[in-house]
């Protein structure tokens, strides 16, 4: 299953993602350990083939970013999910930073990672920024499932110093309320770095971020 051939059906699917450090070796807990350097670009890249071969799922998106993380994203049953989700974090051991599994995401969040949602135009447009790639899929997901709103793009980490940030478009007032909702969802709690909304948005502005 790859981004641009997914239909409605993701709605019942789980969405997974996780971050394999290439910076430092991350213990349990989060903390930085300042014995050593890790660098696990190859151990991504190797827990991205166990995850395809561990169940039936799709993997959508298998990139290094910043600061030296390689991001998995993949889709499928929850058993399925769940099954490569094991399979993955066996691989990559200590050097996985960060993973999640979100049942039922809505179909838009995976095509705005594919930036495939394209609407013609908006009243406004909201930006949510955050410090971690799993807080920008919370709140896309919480975003678009409060409001009647469209994804426009949800960037994940790669050139942007390991941040992720969501934008999304509609009339101000479901703007307003999707990024309420998507900031303070309380996976993304914590991880936010700022959240705008601009109603009316220029031409210029909104042909840009097309």
């Amino acid at each position: 299953i790859t981004a641009h051939t997914m239909t409605a059906v993701e709605q019942t699917l789980p969405i997974i993602i996780s971050h394999l450090t290439t910076w430092w070796r991350i213990l349990q807990n989060s903390v930085f350990s300042k014995s050593k350097c890790s660098f696990a670009i190859a151990k991504g890249i190797e827990a991205a083939d166990a995850v395809t071969k561990a169940a039936e799922v799709g993997l959508f998106f298998a990139k290094a970013g910043c600061p030296g993380k390689y991001y998995l994203l993949f889709s499928g049953e929850v058993a399925a999910v769940q099954a490569s989700l094991d399979a993955g974090c066996a691989i990559g051991g200590s050097h996985v930073v960060d993973q999640c599994v979100i049942p039922r995401v809505h179909p838009q969040v995976v095509r705005a990672i594919g930036m495939t949602n394209l609407p013609e135009e908006a009243g406004a447009v909201g930006v949510m920024e955050f410090y971690s790639v799993t807080a920008s899929i919370y709140g896309a997901d919480a975003a678009v499932k409060a409001a009647d709103v469209s994804l426009l793009d949800v960037r994940l980490g790669t050139g942007i110093g390991g941040k992720s940030f969501v934008i999304l478009v509609g009339d101000v007032a479901a703007v307003t309320e999707s990024v309420r909702c998507g900031i303070h969802t309380p996976n993304a709690e914590g991880m936010l770095v700022a959240s705008v909304v601009i109603p009316n948005p220029s031409p210029e502005l909104f042909n840009r971020l097309l």
